[in-house]
């Protein structure tokens, strides 16, 4: 196997291991140490939106609000890249609606089962049974040609090491005239050595991020065009006091007075592929 393919193989086990271990212990991210509902309320969800979820759904993993962003409608059909506990599927769920569907995809087994086990109470809260759950990779996503409306992802795509593999399965899966809606991380300026070579860091979405050239590069070249793009300062002083064993690990990495958003910021993207 060549060293690049062993590399990647290796970046991808980091962070199915690392999300294990967050599924099972409960515990966070860098990217969403602190308070989830804070976190999530700070980039746009509305208390009604959480109280609706089912409990632990909420893991703070979390840098934007991709369902806002897409303004889904009832009946339409939603893939979310990297589900992890099922937060934004749950809330996507109830946008659709009962004529809609919203599936999840993630490559951790920990998180999927974690996920399936919400959805009896999520029924029971909404009345909807509109969801599901699958096992598969964001690069080889086990879904349909043309069959998906919308696609989501929140926080996800910056950990894959194949990111333009991603982008043209999002190309592949969405119907003509869906769109993809993607929060994610992106950079400022490059990170410090220390930080893109801690393991950790990969794990908290920080040093798989790329500049937002790279992405809008990347969603060309598969055909889809980029309509909106929209960067803000991700509030990582939500973390600041942060105790967090995988996040002290990438804080004590930056250089002398620097902060994580000094180098990273979220950025929204909206693309559209276009009907024939």
């Amino acid at each position: 196997m060549p060293e690049d393919t062993n590399d990647k193989e290796n970046l991808r086990e980091s962070v199915r291991t690392g999300y294990a271990q967050i599924a099972q212990e409960s515990g966070p991210c860098c990217c969403g140490c602190g308070d989830p509902t804070q976190l999530a309320q700070t980039i746009g969800y509305t208390p009604q939106e959480l109280e609706a979820l089912p409990e632990g759904a909420n893991m703070g993993l979390s840098c934007g609000n991709p369902t806002a962003l897409a303004g889904l409608k009832t009946g339409q059909v939603v893939l979310d890249l990297g589900s992890g506990g099922g937060f934004d599927v749950f809330i996507a769920a109830a946008k659709v609606g009962p004529a809609g569907r919203v599936i999840g995809v993630d490559m951790t087994p920990e998180m999927l089962a974690k996920a399936r086990k919400s959805i009896p109470t999520f029924t029971r809260k909404t009345g909807l049974n509109n969801v599901e759950f699958r096992l598969g990779e964001i690069e080889h996503l086990p879904v349909a040609d043309d069959c998906i409306d919308v696609v989501i992802s929140n926080c996800v795509i910056n950990l894959s090491p194949e990111k333009d593999q991603v982008w043209q399965e999002i190309a592949r899966v969405l119907k003509p005239g869906g769109i993809a809606c993607v929060s994610d991380l992106a950079l400022k300026v490059p990170l410090p050595d220390a930080v893109k070579a801690a393991a950790e860091a990969l794990i908290g979405c920080i040093s798989g991020a790329v500049p937002i050239a790279e992405t809008l590069r990347m969603i060309e070249a598969v055909g889809l065009n980029a309509v909106q793009t929209e960067d803000k300062p991700y509030n990582f002083d939500v973390m600041d006091d942060c105790n967090d064993s995988l996040y002290k690990a990438v804080r004590d990495s930056l250089p002398a007075g620097k902060k994580l958003g000094d180098y990273v910021v979220s950025v929204n993207f909206v693309a559209k592929k276009w009907t024939n």
